[in-house]
């Protein structure tokens, strides 16, 4: 199985999340506004390459805009390799998360 940061499984969920809109400044956005606190390009562009490179996500570039002066976006998606690992992550968590009976926070 592929080894995935925190943070490229919270892009990845994001790239899902966003459907055809998970383009940088998107999932910047969104991670931000899920995790309440400011999320740098540079932490999201980094991983975004990283996974791509890897094959877990792909891009394309979507149409031209005024808004963007003429630029396109790049548009990310997830491959069916990407699907499969997040799948396998869930469902490691899933069987930690049920070993706790009753989850409470810890004393000092």
């Amino acid at each position: 199985m592929k080894s995935l940061t925190r943070k490229e499984e919270l892009i990845m969920l994001s790239i899902i999340g966003l459907e055809q809109d998970a383009y940088l400044i998107a999932i910047v956005d969104h991670l931000s506004n899920i995790t309440g606190k400011k999320v740098s390009l540079t932490s999201v562009h980094l991983p975004l390459g990283r996974l791509e490179k890897a094959g877990l996500i792909k891009s394309q570039l979507g149409e031209s805009t005024a808004v963007r002066g003429g630029r396109r976006k790049k548009i990310y998606t997830i491959t069916k390799w990407g699907f499969e690992v997040l799948a396998e992550y869930k469902r490691i968590s899933d069987t930690l998360w049920e070993s706790y009976t009753k989850f409470s926070t810890p004393r000092n």
